[in-house]
């Protein structure tokens, strides 16, 4: 089962973050600077989707509408469902950072490799997860101010404007010029990913500096810890269940039915700490460790998932039946050419 190597570096920051926080002046420039890094994501964002191909995408609208459905509808029911749970098993932060979990949009390239080893449909988990991350620009803030109130920002006109500015505008500003800088990202892609890796650990450095400065780690016992994690692979556990018994009630093939569950039921880290930051500001500590730790559990379920499904005794006959089908014409009578 793997283990992220960016998890890793993310337990690090937080580390770095416990032992140096940053304050007052450092404070300032680090909070500035995580600002930037935001807008800078998003505008990365915008300019690498095509607008092409995801309009070709919307050719297979039900498989799209199915994941969306799953993403920003049953998630966020098994999200207030589990306001019962408080305080048996979770405080208030933390719940929250679990609501603000199930709204986050679904993995791009997490879900395209495990589609891929399960030998499911490769192209529609590429469009689902494209559009999950497209409406979830506009969505997930929404949804968090709706369902969070003031504990997300409330729909105040700060916490809208900061949405639009931080996040929507330079999203936009991608679009628009993905035309002149597309080309550019395409071919410096390893270097702009390791950029947006760096700018999510400035966005997480900050983040956590100044929950420690205002002394909120304080809520978090290994206790708590614990239940968090069992509340939350039972959450990944049901969905990952209904995506797929879900997909096979719905009559979708075999390879729609891995898409659907691996885009589906996963969270993205990418573009959730961010959000976070922008939505939760000095509370955005909290609120992304349930992310955080969600990221990596679905990472390592979902791979033994995939690695089973490319052995499902359906997959078995589907890639023994074509060489059997050629058995009779190659066992047929040969004609000598003339």
């Amino acid at each position: 089962m793997p283990i992220d190597p960016y998890i890793l570096l993310l337990l690090g920051t937080v580390g770095l973050a416990a032992l140096l926080p940053a304050r007052d002046t450092a404070a300032d420039v680090a909070s500035g600077a995580a600002t930037a890094a935001i807008a800078f994501l998003f505008f990365l964002y915008g300019a690498r989707l095509s607008t092409r191909e995801a309009v070709e995408g919307l050719r297979h609208w039900r498989l799209h509408v199915t994941v969306l459905a799953c993403t920003f509808v049953l998630f966020p029911v098994l999200g207030l469902a589990a306001r019962a749970l408080v305080p048996v098993l979770l405080t208030h932060p933390l719940y929250q950072g679990l609501l603000f979990l199930t709204l986050v949009p679904s993995t791009i390239q997490s879900s395209i490799a495990f589609t891929s080893i399960a030998r499911g449909n490769v192209p529609a988990a590429i469009c689902a997860g494209s559009f999950s991350s497209l409406v979830g620009i506009v969505l997930t803030p929404l949804l968090a101010a709706g369902l969070l109130g003031n504990s997300g920002g409330g729909f105040s006109a700060d916490s809208l404007i900061k949405i639009v500015l931080q996040l929507l505008v330079p999203f936009l500003a991608g679009q628009l010029l993905r035309r002149w800088v597309g080309g550019f990202i395409a071919r410096h892609k390893r270097v702009l990913g390791l950029v947006d890796r760096g700018s999510i650990l400035l966005v997480v450095y900050t983040a956590f500096s100044e929950g420690m400065v205002q002394g909120i780690w304080h809520q978090v016992s290994p206790a708590r810890l614990a239940g968090l994690l069992a509340v939350e692979a039972a959450l990944l556990a049901v969905m990952l269940s209904l995506t797929w018994y879900g997909a096979k009630a719905l009559r979708f093939p075999r390879g729609d039915r891995i898409a659907i569950q691996f885009a589906g039921s996963k969270k993205s880290l990418a573009s959730g700490l961010p959000m976070a930051s922008v939505l939760f500001g000095a509370h955005a500590s909290l609120a992304v460790l349930p992310l955080m730790l969600f990221h990596q559990m679905q990472l390592m379920v979902c791979a033994v998932i995939a690695k089973r499904r490319a052995r499902d005794p359906e997959e078995q006959a589907t890639a023994t039946a074509a060489p059997a089908a050629a058995t009779p014409a190659a066992a047929g009578p040969r004609t000598r050419p003339r």
